[in-house]
């Protein structure tokens, strides 16, 4: 099981020290996410300045794209990384994807497998001149001439993942991606249940192998040396759970543990702008359920119990903090990689 990091909101300009210093601590790969900034732009800086990170997109918003675009930064970004860089790729829900990115969102899932044909496409096309001749349901790649292809690169094989809750989601992901993208609100039982079986499930209606599919999951963590730090941490923790379970997506945890009823009181919550008393709704249960407890030594051989068999690759949550000492954070990863 690989030990990876999300990359934290630091300004362009130390993008590439941050992915530097990842290396140095020993991680496997840094992932950025979209949410207020561009999640390709700091992986151009943090490639420039690493020779052995690995990098990618957890998650890049496939539906704000088209398929050529997508494909074309993906491949800049491998060749600039030498073989480096995972896309990941997500459909965000209906109501940001209509409202914010002003594009389609009918059928989600059908149509995200589509886009991921449809990018594969290209890529061959880049590579080997093939004729481009997609026909999807949804997109189409019918035309290319030379000034707008790339030319084939060292290492055309980008590993494509596929971000997903629910079981149609996790179907997606088995019939043509090569990675999944585990949401952080989690369980260890929901992975077992529900989104091993549905990934398995796609694979074999596609000819795939399912468990040739790579799991990575960010992990939530309460953890602290004193009280008031591990208090601070749990509020965090269930302040997040409090958010994304008050969008109806993300509901198919909650009724897995028997917590369907929340859901909606989260909805009309959030809708109020009532945000102070969204955490209070999280039970106890539900956050030893989806988070990591326990102390700040041993949380790294906590997440490999955890996760053992489950997961191949793993992170924490949040980022490394700008003032921790690179010391800690090779700590961490020795101590990760030990407890195997």
């Amino acid at each position: 099981m690989k030990i990876d990091t999300q990359m934290r909101d630091v300004p362009f300009e130390r993008m590439g020290e941050e992915g530097l210093r990842f290396e140095r601590m020993g991680f496997d790969c840094a992932w950025t996410f979209e949410a207020s900034h561009n999640p390709f732009l700091p992986l151009v800086l943090a490639a420039s300045a690493t020779r052995r990170l690995e990098i990618g997109t957890n998650i890049a918003v496939a539906f704000a794209r088209s398929p050529f675009s997508m494909a074309q930064v993906a491949w800049d970004l491998q060749r600039g990384s030498r073989g480096r860089f995972h896309l990941g790729l997500g459909t965000q829900v209906r109501a940001h994807v209509e409202r914010r990115f002003s594009m389609p969102f009918d059928r989600p899932a059908a149509r995200v497998t589509d886009y991921i044909r449809c990018v594969r496409a290209i890529w061959d096309t880049f590579q080997n001149g093939t004729r481009p001749d997609w026909e999807g349901e949804f997109y189409r790649f019918r035309l290319m001439n030379p000034f707008f292809d790339p030319g084939p690169i060292d290492h055309p094989d980008i590993p494509i993942y596929l971000a997903g809750v629910n079981e149609r989601m996790c179907r997606a992901a088995g019939e043509v991606a090569d990675g999944f993208h585990v949401h952080p609100m989690h369980s260890v039982g929901y992975l077992r249940d529900v989104v091993r079986p549905a990934i398995d499930e796609g694979a074999r209606a596609n000819g795939r192998d399912g468990g040739k599919i790579v799991l990575y999951a960010p992990a939530f963590t309460v953890s602290g040396e004193t009280e008031t730090e591990r208090s601070a941490a749990e509020q965090e923790v269930r302040r997040q759970i409090a958010f994304y379970a008050s969008t109806p997506n993300y509901r198919a945890l909650l009724e897995y543990h028997d917590l369907g009823g929340i859901g909606k009181e989260l909805s009309a919550l959030m809708r109020g702008g009532e945000f102070e008393a969204m955490p209070r709704l999280v039970p106890d249960s539900l956050v030893e359920e989806v988070a990591v407890v326990a102390p700040p030594g041993e949380v790294p051989a906590a997440l490999r119990r955890r996760y053992e068999g489950l997961l191949d690759r793993v992170s924490l949550y949040f980022p490394f903090p700008e003032g921790a000492p690179e010391s800690g954070g090779k700590r961490f990863v020795d101590s990760f990689r030990a407890a195997a």
